[in-house]
């Protein structure tokens, strides 16, 4: 469904906060300096208490600014704020991201030749050991059989140092919400991400529902960025271990077959059950709370979550462009392959056909 295109869409850079005022003063001068002019910067401000709001209007004037009542969280922010943002493409970004070079106009210039493509990330490495992949996104995100999220140069809690193994531009499963270029219109006709989930794994969610529309999601690693990762929530506090397997239950649960749900949500209670068991050998008790607590909230929201379902399915079928796209997915289990066949690197799986 190529689609060449001479236009120029119009773009909007935004930036959720939350009382982040020294971030801000760290990253946004990477983003005023490598975004062209004729794109818009907009920070949205989350309800936040700090200096936020008047470090922005004395020291970035020329920026938009858009100030949020309360702290929707990060899925709920977004939602808000684009509300008020009319443009062809949003840019969902960090606050905690440093940007280069050129770093947009590879994305745009893809997206726009190509009406088949809903979503963008460009490669992401780490601010604080720039040789190496960034947890969130890397080099493009994956799904595995069971439901569980790894990226390219990054599988389970191991980041691989880029060496370009990764520089090719490739069609993936979900992009990274740190840095996502995404079609505006599709954003709203899918239900943006979803506000219940506050923060983490939403825009897996997103980005399931717009590949069973048929749409394609890529990252082009020409265009490069750095992230500074658990600057909202560390990568293994147990708020964050709450949000990763609640919200990941309920990402099933909204988009999966449901033939598939039938074995797949007893083996996920087993495997929660195990991590537990190695949040226990490693001493984090109140991490293994937090899955019981991610469980109970699951089951509690059970019929709520349901109705979802249905909601996304039709939501789906009015937009849709052809057959779900299942890219991206993986046949084998992540789990096997990191805990039991010792595979750390993108590069040595296989059963992607």
């Amino acid at each position: 469904m190529s689609v060449p295109s001479t236009s120029h869409p119009s773009v909007a850079v935004v930036i959720l906060n939350y009382n982040g005022r020294s971030i801000l003063e760290q990253f946004l001068p990477s983003v005023t300096q490598f975004t062209p002019s004729n794109y818009r910067i907009i920070v949205a401000d989350n309800g936040s208490l700090d200096a936020s709001i008047s470090f922005v209007k004395s020291t970035y004037p020329n920026l938009e600014l858009i100030e949020l009542a309360q702290n929707y969280g990060f899925a709920g922010g977004y939602n808000e704020a684009l509300k008020q943002v009319e443009t062809d493409y949003y840019v969902l970004l960090n606050s905690d991201v440093e940007v280069t070079e050129n770093w947009i106009e590879p994305l745009v210039e893809v997206m726009k030749n190509d009406a088949s493509i809903a979503a963008i990330q460009p490669k992401i490495l780490a601010q604080k050991n720039k040789s190496n992949f960034e947890h969130a996104g890397a080099a493009g995100g994956y799904f595995d059989n069971l439901g569980y999220p790894f990226c390219r140069g990054r599988i389970i809690d191991f980041c691989e140092e880029d060496q370009g193994q990764y520089d090719t531009t490739q069609e993936i499963f979900w992009a990274s919400g740190a840095a996502m270029l995404v079609r505006a219109n599709l954003y709203h006709q899918l239900g943006g991400l979803d506000a219940d989930y506050f923060a983490h794994m939403e825009e897996i969610d997103l980005c399931w529902r717009m590949k069973r529309a048929g749409f394609r999601i890529l990252c082009v690693p020409t265009s490069k960025v750095y992230h500074v990762g658990g600057g909202t929530l560390a990568y293994d506090s147990p708020n964050k271990v709450y949000l990763n397997f609640r919200n990941s239950l309920t990402t099933l649960f909204k988009n999966e077959a449901s033939l598939k749900l039938i074995w797949l949500f007893p083996l996920r209670l087993i495997l929660d059950g195990m991590a537990g068991g190695l949040f226990l050998v490693q001493g984090k008790l109140s991490n293994i709370w937090a899955i019981i607590r991610a469980h109970f909230s699951f089951y509690g929201q059970f019929f709520s979550t349901l109705k979802k379902r249905k909601q996304t399915k039709i939501l789906i079928q009015k937009v849709k462009i052809g057959k779900p796209n299942l890219e991206g997915l993986y046949k084998g289990s992540i789990i096997i392959n990191y805990y039991l066949r010792k595979i750390k690197k993108f590069s040595t799986m296989n059963s992607f056909k």
